[in-house]
Parts: C-alpha cells; structure tokens; sequence
C-alpha cells in the first residue's frame, strides 16, 4: 500500500439528500481512497477541517455499476464511501455550510 498523505485521502464529498439530513446528527459523508483505512480518514478530517474531532468511522466499498452502449460493455469505477461522526463538543464543518 502507497504512503498516503492526508490531503490524498479524502476525495470529495457526497451531497444527497440522505447525507444532508444526517447532518443534524454531526454525521458528514466523504468518498474516499480504495485503500484508505478507519484511522487515516479520521486523521485526514482532523487535520483538514479545523476543531473537528472524530467521534467514529463507518465505510463501505461499492462495485462499479455495469454500463452499455449498444454492444459495448463497461463498468464503472469502484469506489469506497465514509460517513464519519464528530463528537458533539467538536465544531461542525463549514463546508457543508449553507447547502
């Protein structure tokens, strides 16, 4: 496994309806590194978002989809989902703000 430094691990957010009403329980939802683990994430959030602290990790990895055009057959990319839960004293993180 490659050296994975912070920043590399989270790769973006996902925005859905589901995801936006579990902000109100502190739960924030991020699709991640394939090879990222439970640990590297939290730190990743930790040190990205000031005053955030992590409370628990939950991930999941997801198969692509198969695709077709006519005869030609594809599947799109695997990927892996992290809903992470912040501590309730923790601050909430402002990127998700106003959404």
């Amino acid at each position: 496994m490659a050296d994975l430094k912070f920043y590399d691990v989270i790769l973006k957010p996902v925005i859905t309806e589901k995801s936006m009403n579990q902000m109100a329980e502190k739960k924030y939802t991020f699709q991640v590194h394939k090879t990222a683990t439970k640990g590297q994430i939290k730190d990743a959030v930790e040190k990205m978002f000031e005053g955030t602290k992590v409370e628990k990790v939950n991930t999941a990895n997801f198969d692509g989809k198969t695709k077709r055009r006519g005869k030609t057959v594809g599947k799109t990319n695997d990927y892996k989902k992290a809903i992470v839960k912040l501590t309730q004293e923790s601050k909430d993180i402002d990127f998700f703000q106003g959404m």
